[in-house]
């Protein structure tokens, strides 16, 4: 293969990937959910001001935002998208669909750096892996979304693939290798447990080449030190902790129940109390959440059960990556070719910090994991391949399995297009678009508004969707911080947020949004807002 026609599959695979994850992407998914509001209003206020929405100036450690303290750097990243495209769903998802394709370019490197011998090969394999990539519904759905998780992928392979240069030709490519680790700090929670260890793994296997260059080695580190330094407070604080403790499984009292439970079963001997100790208990559950993210239906058959990750009626992967999968992983083992261990490490560590929450599978927190399942599919693909010793039916199999290949995305790609929006656009608080536009439009009319928090957070809706100016949640809006950590915004001007309206006794000329089942009698029906599927979902009314 002549490095002309290299360079021009290689071009076709990345504007194929441009092209699968910027379609459309203002309408599809539907509108944004709570979180890409969230890191899109930040964004429009970093912008404006240089302060987050809650008035803080140059946020470093964290965005305050529902409580959950995200990190900074997604919202700075589109800033400027926002700024040019405007506060929607186009500019809020910028980053993470560029970035994503970015990062299918960047594992055909990836894969040269991994398998660094010059052959043909390895030339078939960097190529097959971007294009597997490319089209995986994994990569596809969550680079469509503002999901801080795509940006962490992205620097951690290019943090991969300058260690690797740094390894194999120049040293000094361990600068930007830990400043492309070190920025996946700011990027997403998993990546904070992930790197670090998957660093030490790197550094313990490659440590005589990191000492020969130890000049190197030690401004790289000083780097990536400095780059943290502003994180580590935050990290060591109990608000860090705070996420962590909402969503894993040691937090998971019930455990203990049963621990106790089956040591009085036994009537607390000193043996019940070794089998059934809670440590025994917690790592049983740690192991089968782990386990969980290899489950063949959440891979290869119907996905996340998220409807935000997964289409439903198709995997994380194509069906059909399965042989190729298995194949690889054997065949690399057995050969054991170039540093092909890092994929195995990558990919065990990567489950470590999903396997800790209590909802698994997980394709969110596994996300990390995304480019060495390609890169194994493509070799056992190659591999594969090449057993087949008549050169026509060899480009004849390799052919057929690549126009499955692409009727799989036609497939995928179709569901997502025409079905999925209008199956699941509950999903991504759809509604809230046209009834935020609506109040916005009917406010002044009314002496004020009730506005249901049954679909959850609507604030923030009002805030992207009604264009507010961030003084009027800094200055006018009654914010209410709860112990531990969770901030609800309960108004925004004459317009108050409430759970369960219909309990409420308020007299006045206002106008209620709430849902369907949960409108009083006795009402005056104004407007009705629907899902894609034509169910309603809100009401705007009067009190007669």
């Amino acid at each position: 293969m002549t490095e002309n026609l290299k360079r021009f599959l290689l071009l076709l695979i990345i504007l194929l990937a441009g092209f699968l994850r910027f379609y459309n992407i203002s309408n599809i998914p539907p509108s944004l959910n709570w979180d890409e509001a969230a890191l899109g209003y930040n964004a429009y206020t970093l912008g404006l001001d240089g302060k987050d929405e809650f008035g803080k100036f140059l946020p470093v450690q964290y965005l305050e935002s529902f409580g959950d303290f995200k990190p900074v750097l997604y919202s700075y990243l589109a800033a400027v998208p926002v700024k040019i495209f405007g506060l929607g769903e186009f500019g809020v998802r910028f980053p993470s669909a560029l970035l994503g394709t970015l990062t299918v370019f960047l594992t055909y490197f990836l894969v040269k750096e991994i398998f660094p011998k010059k052959d043909k090969k390895n030339d078939y394999i960097a190529l097959l892996s971007a294009f597997i990539l490319a089209i995986s519904p994994w990569h596809i759905m969550l680079s469509r979304g503002a999901y801080e998780a795509n940006v962490s992928t992205f620097f951690i392979v290019l943090g991969v693939i300058s260690f690797l240069k740094a390894i194999n030709k120049n040293s000094w490519y361990l600068l930007p290798s830990a400043a492309s680790f070190a920025l996946t700090f700011y990027t997403f929670n998993t990546a904070r447990v992930f790197v670090p260890l998957f660093v030490i793994a790197l550094t313990i296997v490659f440590r005589t080449k990191l000492i020969k260059n130890w000049k190197q080695t030690v401004i790289a580190g000083v780097l990536g030190l400095f780059l943290l330094l502003p994180l580590i407070p935050f990290l060591l604080s109990p608000q860090a902790k705070l996420r962590f403790n909402e969503v894993n499984i040691f937090s998971d009292i019930s455990i203990i129940e049963r621990s106790n439970q089956y040591i009085a079963n036994d009537g607390g001997a000193f043996w019940p109390r070794l089998i059934h100790n809670r440590r025994v208990l917690y790592s049983i559950e740690f192991a089968k959440h782990y386990l969980d993210n290899f489950n063949p239906k959440f891979l290869f058959i119907t996905g996340d059960g998220n409807p935000r990750f997964s289409t439903q009626d198709v995997g994380q992967l194509y069906i059909i990556s399965l042989p190729f999968l298995i194949t690889g992983t054997f065949i690399l083992i057995r050969r054991k070719e170039g540093h092909f261990w890092i994929l195995a490490v990558w990919l065990l560590l990567g489950i470590i910090p999903a396997a800790t929450a209590r909802e698994t599978p997980h394709a969110l927190r596994i996300e990390t994991v995304i480019p060495t399942l390609q890169i194994i599919t493509a070799y056992g693909f190659v591999l594969l391949v090449m057993v087949i010793r008549n050169k026509n039916i060899q480009k004849l199999t390799a052919g057929l399995a690549v126009l499955i290949y692409l009727f799989s995305l036609f497939y995928f790609f179709h569901g997502l297009m025409y079905h999925f929006p209008r199956e699941y656009s509950s999903e991504w608080q759809y509604p809230y678009v046209e009834a935020v536009k609506f109040v916005e439009e009917s406010k002044n009319n009314f002496e004020k508004v009730v506005f249901t928090k049954n679909l959850g957070r609507p604030y923030i809706y009002f805030l992207v969707y009604g264009n507010h100016d961030p003084k009027r949640l800094r200055q006018g809006a009654k914010i209410e911080r709860e112990a531990y950590g969770f901030v609800h915004v309960n108004s925004l001007g004459n317009i108050s947020f409430m759970d369960n309206i219909s309990d409420q006794k308020i007299a006045g000329n206002y106008l209620y949004v709430d849902t369907p089942k949960e409108m009083p009698k006795n009402t005056k029906k104004i407007k009705t807002f629907y899902y894609l599927d034509g169910k309603e979902a809100l009401i705007a009314y009067e009190k007669k």
